[in-house]
């Protein structure tokens, strides 16, 4: 299942893809960083590596874990509880016998409560990762201060709306499809035993 997880996500991601521009240029309209010096990648690998070294191309690295590792847990605790919640069980098999519709519906929800969870690490490391030269924020913390003090709390989710209609059908794409397909697999593989299934597909 683990090759084919990565296909459905790049399926959901491909699908979704022209939405993910979005965000950053509403973070470029309201002027949290300066235009970017880069022009291309061959470019900017050449200047990041003259400039700062291998450790370059790493910045944001740092906001990047700690957006990810509290956006996985919450996406897959919302998925697992409302999935819980429709099919009246915990156990994953009972999840299986849910219709689609709630695959797709379940992994969207997951996905905006996970990015609205985790989104101002996703702003600190866009930030970060994108600011020109000369640089307005030398370190996470400078940013995370810079914008507390100018445009409050508020400012942290900056360019939120966006990404969320980018999320909810990636995400609903990713887990609707990759359930789809595992139901379709599952009744495949029990039909060519000889095993009866109930399976919504």
């Amino acid at each position: 299942m683990g090759k084919f997880g990565f296909f459905i996500n790049m399926l959901a991601h491909s699908s979704v893809v022209q939405l993910e521009p979005t965000s950053s240029w509403t973070l470029l309209q309201r002027e949290l960083y300066k235009p970017s010096k880069y022009t291309g990648i061959l470019q900017a690998a050449k200047d990041i590596y003259l400039e700062e070294g291998l450790p370059g191309f790493w910045r944001g690295n740092v906001p990047a874990l700690l957006m990810y590792m509290p956006y996985t847990a919450i996406q897959f605790m919302v998925l697992h509880k409302l999935k819980s919640f429709a099919a009246g069980s915990s156990k994953t098999e009972d999840h299986l016998q849910l219709s689609p519709y709630l695959s797709y519906l379940s992994g969207a929800l997951a996905g905006c409560a996970a990015t609205v969870g985790s989104y101002p690490f996703d702003l600190l490391r866009t930030i970060l990762a994108s600011q020109g030269e000369p640089k307005v924020y030398s370190s996470m913390r400078s940013a995370f201060v810079d914008i507390i003090k100018t445009r409050g709390a508020r400012g942290l989710y900056a360019g939120l709306g966006p990404t969320l209609v980018e999320i909810i059908p990636y995400a609903g794409l990713q887990f609707g499809t990759y359930d789809t397909c595992k139901r379709w697999m599952m009744v495949t593989f029990q039909n060519c035993l000889g095993i009866g299934t109930d399976f919504p597909i």
